[in-house]
């Protein structure tokens, strides 16, 4: 039995409300369950230096923690003398590397969109929500381009959504929160694209190796996440 009474199958109640920032070319909260996650995208007329004249475009993310988002108070990074953790870097880079996976840089053309994904509450599975939601938030953006012209034709290919899955009690299970996160015996990620295409899996042992049937069980389970995330954006940006 699962902590929260959940079949093993099932995600947690999901729901993804966009425009919730006046001042962002796009945005939305994420809730996965107890998970909550404010997604914004900001769209500059410029590029990083290495991809000047290029025709190219970028995407990339930042990542952060408010500091009552888990049950003690985190510090801020931005006061921390050691500045942003390992783990938030990690975060981010893999929050911009999973939306640039589908889309067409070209078409995009030379212009940044940067998306902010900041937790306000922690429960488990926070980079898998960052990334469903920050699709959401670029989708958004992109669509402003359209309509206004800046840019031809459309630069996203697929829906890009994450999902946690893990082996539970000895047992297979979809969408961890924290109580079966720090649990687990094995801990995994899976960034998919809308035709579930995989853009990258993060799977580790916490006690004892997982078998290739284990594996294959733990996708299967991603995939049925994923096609219920990605319905969940389609009904957000409708």
């Amino acid at each position: 039995m699962r902590p929260s009474g959940r079949q093993v199958s099932e995600i947690r109640p999901i729901s993804i409300e966009p425009g919730v920032m006046r001042h962002a070319e796009g945005s939305c909260l994420i809730k996965m369950g107890d998970t909550h996650v404010l997604c914004s995208a900001s769209i500059e007329p410029r590029v990083p230096p290495f991809l000047k004249n290029s025709g190219l475009g970028w995407v990339t993310a930042e990542y952060g923690m408010l500091p009552r988002a888990t049950h003690t108070r985190g510090r801020r990074e931005a006061t921390s003398s050691n500045g942003q953790s390992g783990r938030t870097q990690e975060i981010q880079r893999l929050i911009g590397r999973s939306l640039r996976a589908a889309v067409d840089r070209s078409a995009l053309g030379e212009r940044q969109i940067t998306l902010d994904c900041d937790v306000i509450q922690a429960d488990g599975g926070t980079r898998c929500a960052s990334i469903t939601g920050a699709w959401v938030a670029l989708r958004l953006a992109v669509n402003k381009l359209m309509k206004a012209g800046d840019i031809r034709s459309d630069p996203l290919l697929d829906h890009v959504a994450a999902v946690s899955c893990g082996i539970y009690a000895g047992q297979p299970v979809l969408d961890l929160d924290y109580a079966e996160d720090s649990e687990a015996g094995t801990d995994a990620n899976f960034v998919m694209t809308g035709a579930l295409g995989l853009v990258e899996v993060q799977g580790s042992a916490e006690g004892a190796p997982f078998s290739r049937a284990q594996l294959n069980t733990l996708m299967d389970l991603a995939e049925s996440g994923i096609t219920q995330l990605v319905a969940a954006q389609k009904a957000a940006i409708a």
